[in-house]
């Protein structure tokens, strides 16, 4: 099988010849390893299932100052500690979006690097990746705490925000999709490792909606929608089937039972994640990582609905030897005849 027809299959809860499998890691983890190594190409010899590309236009992103990005909602990202997303400086100061200007989501240029990607990209599952989708975009403007408390206080601001975020998704959503592409990753962190941050009910009055409506469109254009979200956050996965998500990243086992999720859910979510990056992975032998691994791969890759990964990309504080024990795993699995049967 191809990577795509692996996930093609896994998404439709079949048997694959083997368990697909997509391993990302952190900007300071690459340098590691490639380092480790000796060569600045390895991640790229890893054959991954997934690929992924960004509807951005050219000068989305612009240094102010060293390690300072301004992205193209005007929020300035600094990365001086961390280099993969930094920390933002919000653009409201008070809940009222007076004076300002949201992206232009009919930008052409935006979809100009779909066409070669998905050309360079035919055996491999293709997902629009759309990072900050709500929550994360809507904090990232106001500030968390500032956000959090207009959900008491201020609702119709956060409902105007929320709206005119979700429009620019739904507008890059629908143009980019009838492209080539396999489905939309969304990204959007709800929770924390104690559970969702702002609670259930207001998950459901102001996020539900336009995630409800934006995975519509991914359904109604026959592609498949992937959410990653941090943290404590089953209680909602009910609300998640019910509004049509096909995959849930990254399956944290420090907070989550990922076995009895996988049995409770099965038919109905798939996973992708579940290796864990807080315990096994920085603190495990290389005989554990290699014997989880396998375990994780026999129990939850049986009858799909499951994608190989360690729960989150891979930070720069785990051994080389250890991620190379759990890719001699991954990557080392036979293949399985009775799969095409």
């Amino acid at each position: 099988m191809e990577a795509r027809e692996r996930i093609v299959r896994a998404l439709a809860f079949q048997e694959t010849d083997i368990v697909p499998y997509h391993i990302d890691f952190t900007i300071p983890a690459r340098l590691k390893m490639a380092e480790y190594l000796g060569d600045l190409e390895f991640d790229r010899k890893i054959n991954n299932h997934l690929a992924f590309v960004k509807a951005i236009a050219p000068g989305a992103f612009v240094e102010v100052a060293p390690g300072f990005i301004r992205d193209e909602w005007g929020v300035v990202w600094n990365r001086t500690l961390d280099p993969d997303i930094g920390n933002p400086e919000p653009v409201f100061s008070s809940p009222s979006l007076v004076g300002y200007r949201f992206p232009d989501p009919f930008d052409p240029k935006r979809f100009l690097p779909i066409v070669p990607f998905v050309e360079r990209n035919r055996g491999k599952f293709k997902l629009l990746r759309e990072t900050y989708t709500l929550f994360e975009r809507a904090w990232s403007l106001r500030g968390m705490e500032n956000l959090l408390r207009d959900f008491l206080m201020n609702p119709d601001f956060v409902n105007d925000l929320f709206n005119h975020i979700a429009a620019f998704h739904l507008t890059v959503i629908d143009r980019a999709l009838d492209m080539g592409l396999d489905g939309v990753h969304f990204g959007d962190d709800w929770g924390w490792q104690g559970g969702l941050i702002m609670g259930a009910p207001l998950w459901r009055k102001f996020i539900k909606p336009r995630m409800a409506e934006m995975i519509s469109l991914v359904k109604r254009k026959g592609k498949k929608a992937f959410l990653h979200c941090c943290g404590k956050v089953e209680e909602i996965f009910p609300d998640l089937v019910e509004i049509g998500l096909d995959v849930f990243n990254p399956f944290q086992p420090e907070v989550m039972d990922i076995f009895a999720l996988k049995r409770e859910y099965y038919g109905k979510l798939a996973f992708w994640g579940g290796i864990s990056i807080q315990r096994l992975l920085p603190f495990g032998t290389r005989e554990e990582v290699k014997r989880e691994v396998k375990r994780i791969l026999e129990e939850l890759g049986q009858g799909g609905g499951y994608i190989a990964a360690p729960s989150h990309a891979l930070p720069r504080d785990i051994p080389c030897e250890n991620i190379l024990a759990m890719l001699e795993i991954i990557e080392g699995q036979k293949f399985s005849s009775a799969a095409l049967r």
